[in-house]
């Protein structure tokens, strides 16, 4: 199919079974057509490349008043029939022959123009479909909750309203600025927030806990974009940070004002709020990723919590970034971006390095004074005190501190993986232990009965009761990793007599009670004390630090300054000793300075041409696959390409390995290579003479 075919308003000549439209008849194959805007233009649901179009239908008579915009309808497609969505009402179409529309599936329209065009864009910028994008903006549908669906819903008004001297709508509810205390920046930003303007900001948060912690702070913020009458969404990353925010809103806002958009909390409550939002009884969306395309009225802030957490990116195609997501947003509507976090991502430099957003962090006085004191133990001053401390991974300093903080409140202990010991080597040549099998990865799996451990393959669960390296010979192994349960154990050990709590894989805990005990996490999964932790161990920092990542350090820093800001501050006796080999990159947290670090490695990346100083794109299917996807691309010079190269595969597996290329282009050149990747999908998916590839665009996880 032709390029232009795909991006025209033709219907594809693919489709079978189409009778004229006769010139617009009255009536076609007996069916009375509408007097007014008789042509629908429908998005159907389908993932398949090459139907990302809009399609155009007959409107029958009977279904004219229901058939608006935005609404769901079933419409004949081929020999079948398909879900979609119907976008625009028409009086005439440049399709040549036209079907009736079959059925308005519900007459509430879920689709805003504002979603469609956030979808549309999506779709652009990530060279994927507008159904799939579509697919995540729009919650399954719960029938029973759209009787109660108004179909005109006055203006929610706000508590003590008034009308300001500029025309904005003033709350009595002020914003409490008490909460930016050491932020110079941040009363002008408020009083911009609640005059109406789009201040954008990247956001450097310090408390984890407490009344002054982060929820609060971006509470104070809603509060001030709802005094002028606006709307807002805050994402986060997953439900306990929802959960925390929730509450903190609910103190800054009027009840009712605002809703959850959770996928966790079922389809009944999910939906019941996205009909709330629709229909403007409510205009604050909280929520995680998906929440990024709610239907909020008149929206003046677009913010994020922690844009760096893998959380926010989908999972399935085409694999947007919620922080995408809320900058396009937010560009078209010309509203006010924040993104928030205790670390900085390099997206986000980049933001602030352009000039496109105005950092607003507190000054170093009111850093020193809210923050914990940190210890890095391969200082030289620790290491001359313990010349063993990177050695061991519970070293002196980190023991002590433990044993005296655990005297006035609980000590966090973090580290890298869960499980018992889920990394083993050989002892003696210090080589990854392998399945004899299947070539996987060997763990330690602790007994739930017995003092006995189990040694198995990761991949295929084989029991390996008798051990022999491949390459030296030697049955004897070592743990390059110790997991959460191991650390526990061995920490119920030094601290007889403790409590010890564990928040790690399916039982990750939100809050801990503000007592004595060791309370063993993994990153991400830390629970707050609701008065702060006494003291926090970071452990396996190597480990986070040498993973094949290039986001490694950033990702490392980003677990430890999130783990920080939950541990009181050091003039309340807060600790934290961070167990590590390394100086360089735990010296910006001991120094707090997420900022100067997501510049040094937003500037080594540049000069490196690396992302997220440039866009790149990658390639994964077959050999013949990707082979000929590139042939149909042919990109010009203005993208680099690296590979295609062989990913790592199961050994022993039947299947051919699949390759990878690269593609890396300027963020100048973006619109038209994720164009010129769309109809190559497109293109490549109508002909169905070779394997698929996927197309991932901005992938953070790709090198």
């Amino acid at each position: 199919m032709a390029e232009n075919e795909l991006a025209g308003g033709s219907q594809p000549s693919l489709l079978q079974g189409f009778v004229s439209s006769a010139a617009l008849a009255p009536q076609i194959a007996g069916v009375a057509v509408a007097k007014t805007l008789p042509i629908a233009r429908v998005v159907i649901e389908s993932s398949v490349p090459h139907l990302d179009r809009p399609f155009d239908y007959l409107v029958p008579e009977t279904l004219a008043q229901q058939a608006i915009p935005g609404v769901r309808v079933k419409v004949p497609f081929g020999a079948q029939e398909l879900n979609g969505y119907l976008t625009h009402r028409l009086a005439k179409s440049p399709a040549e022959k036209l079907v009736p529309l079959h059925k308005v599936i519900s007459p509430v329209p879920v689709l805003t123009p504002a979603v469609l065009a956030a979808a549309e864009e999506v779709a652009v910028r990530y060279a994927g479909s507008v159904s799939d994008v579509l697919r995540q903006a729009i919650p399954p549908r719960v029938a029973k909750l759209e009787a109660a669906y108004p179909k005109h819903t006055a203006p929610l008004r706000l508590r003590e309203e008034s009308v300001t001297g500029d025309g904005t709508v003033a709350c009595g509810i002020e914003p409490d600025e008490q909460l930016f205390v050491g932020y110079p920046t941040a009363p002008a930003f408020l009083r911009h927030l609640r005059t109406g303007g789009a201040p954008r900001a990247v956001f450097s948060a310090l408390a984890g806990f407490g009344a002054q912690s982060w929820p609060y702070q971006l509470a104070a913020m809603v509060a001030a974009v709802h005094a002028s009458g606006r709307g807002a969404v805050v994402v986060v990353p997953d439900a306990r940070d929802l959960d925390r925010l929730e509450p903190a809103v609910a103190s800054a806002l009027p009840e009712g004002s605002f809703v959850r958009l959770n996928a966790d909390d079922g389809p009944t409550p999910r939906y019941r709020n996205f009909l709330a939002l629709l229909s403007g009884s409510a205009t604050i969306a909280l929520g995680t990723r998906s929440a990024a395309f709610a239907p909020v009225a008149n929206p003046g802030l677009f913010c994020i919590w922690d844009d760096g957490d893998d959380n926010h990116i989908e999972r399935r195609a085409p694999y947007q970034h919620a922080r995408e997501v809320l900058l396009l947003r937010a560009n078209a509507s010309q509203s006010s971006v924040v993104l928030a976090g205790h670390s900085r991502s390099t997206e986000a430099q980049r933001l602030v390095d352009s000039g496109w957003a105005a950092p607003l962090h507190p000054v170093r006085e009111t850093i020193r004074a809210a923050t914990a004191r940190v210890i890095n133990t391969s200082d030289t001053f620790e290491s001359d005190r313990d010349p063993l401390a990177q050695l061991a991974r519970l070293p002196e300093r980190a023991w002590r501190t433990a044993q005296d903080a655990l005297k006035r409140g609980p000590v966090l202990v973090q580290v890298a993986r869960g499980g018992y010991a889920p990394a083993l080597a050989c002892q003696r040549c210090r080589e990854s232990a392998r399945c004899r099998h299947c070539a996987g990865p060997l763990l330690e799996r602790s007994a739930s009965t017995g003092s006995h451990s189990t040694i198995l393959c990761r991949w295929c669960g084989t029991i390996e009761p008798t051990f022999s390296c491949q390459h030296c010979g030697s049955t004897a192994l070592r743990r390059t990793v110790t997991g959460a349960t191991r650390t526990a154990e061995e920490l119920g050990k030094a601290f007889p007599g403790t409590t010890v709590i564990s928040s790690t894989g399916d039982h990750v805990r939100a809050t801990v009670p503000d007592r004595p005990a060791l309370v063993v996490a993994t990153v991400g999964g830390e629970p707050v004390a609701p008065k702060g932790y006494a003291a926090a161990l970071l452990l396996d920092a190597d480990a986070l630090l040498r993973r094949e990542s290039l986001r490694a350090g950033e990702a490392a820093l980003r677990h430890w300054f999130n783990a920080t800001a939950l541990v009181r501050p050091t003039n309340q006796g807060g600790v934290v000793v961070l167990v590590t080999s390394a100086a360089e990159i735990p010296g910006y947290l001991v120094r707090w300075d997420p900022a100067n670090f997501a510049a040094r490695e937003l500037a080594e990346r540049t000069e490196l041409g690396l992302p997220p100083a440039v866009r790149i794109a990658s390639l994964t299917g077959s050999e013949a696959g990707v082979a000929a996807f590139m042939k149909v691309l042919n990109p010009g010079s203005e993208v680099r390409v690296v590979g295609p190269t062989v990913l790592p595969t199961y050994r022993g597996s039947e299947e051919p390995p699949e390759v990878r290329s690269l593609l890396f282009f300027s963020f100048a050149h973006g619109p038209s290579v994720t164009a010129h990747l769309r109809a190559t999908k497109a293109s490549l998916s109508a002909r169905k003479s070779v394997d698929s590839v996927q197309v991932r665009v901005d992938g953070v996880d790709v090198l």
